[in-house]
């Protein structure tokens, strides 16, 4: 089972909320006119009005803000590592109800080459990051390790083999998505999904950098607009089982 933190943050700001106001509205009222002494509340109207705005401050600024993510895997390596703690901006394609993830505010879409965090479509509770290859309408060709957006080939040059963390034998290209240009890893003799899809209207079509070790649109298929949470824009902290790479900190994403 996965752990739904929003549903659970919303269900603690609400409980404590409707404890702070029954006991403000109701139960204040019946101490007062019971002559008992009023510096001595009960113990859950304590702790409801201790966390009530703490909680009702973190929901807001998570919910309709900015939301702190944790990379669990190396799918985005050499933009993310394994251990990166990015911010995400949660206004970036409108305003979204939290939970429901309804948009209530503004009609803003990704650009191609977005790094987004979006609610993977087989399992919604789980959230994936992946960057945006393909827009709505479009018509998209993996083969061969080369990528084609609308039968033309995306330019790519080799930068040297990579040395960082999590990968073995990979070669380091710098990738000109249509104007964005990025770094990606390939694997020399790895084979890889491959396939020629044709992107469906409210969806993306999305790629991991690291390409021959990401599961993403090639294997599972396209994101629909409704399971996207925001646009990744930011490193604040890198923290693996070396320590902390202070290197990466405030480092933006591209």
């Amino acid at each position: 089972m996965n752990f739904d933190f929003a549903f659970y943050l919303f269900l603690g700001t609400v409980i404590s909320g409707v404890i702070w106001a029954l006991d403000k509205w109701y139960l204040l009222p019946k101490r007062q006119s019971a002559g008992q002494d009023l510096d001595k509340e009960p113990v859950i109207v304590e702790y409801a009005k201790s966390f009530f705005p703490v909680l009702a401050i973190v929901f807001l600024l998570r919910g309709f803000i900015v939301e702190p993510f944790r990379i669990p895997s190396g799918s985005m390596i050499p933009t993310l590592n394994i251990g990166d703690f990015i911010l995400v901006n949660k206004f970036s394609y409108g305003m979204r109800l939290p939970v429901v993830n309804k948009l209530i505010l503004g009609d803003s879409t990704p650009e191609r080459g977005d790094v987004v965090v979006f609610r993977y479509p087989p399992e919604p509770s789980v959230d994936y990051i992946k960057r945006v290859v393909g827009l709505p309408g479009d018509h998209i060709v993996y083969r061969e390790k080369v990528l084609y957006v609308n039968n033309k080939p995306v330019n790519r040059s080799f930068v040297s083999q990579y040395t960082g963390p999590g990968e073995i034998r990979a070669n380091e290209h710098l990738e000109d998505l249509i104007g964005i240009k990025h770094s990606i890893l390939l694997k020399p003799g790895y084979l890889s999904p491959e396939g020629e899809y044709v992107v469906p209207d409210g969806h993306y079509f999305v790629m991991g950098d690291n390409r021959d070790n990401s599961r993403d649109s090639r294997v599972w298929g396209t994101v629909p607009d409704e399971n996207l949470v925001g646009k990744a824009f930011m490193i604040w902290m890198n923290w693996s089982d070396d320590g902390i790479d202070w290197k990466r900190l405030g480092n933006a994403i591209d």
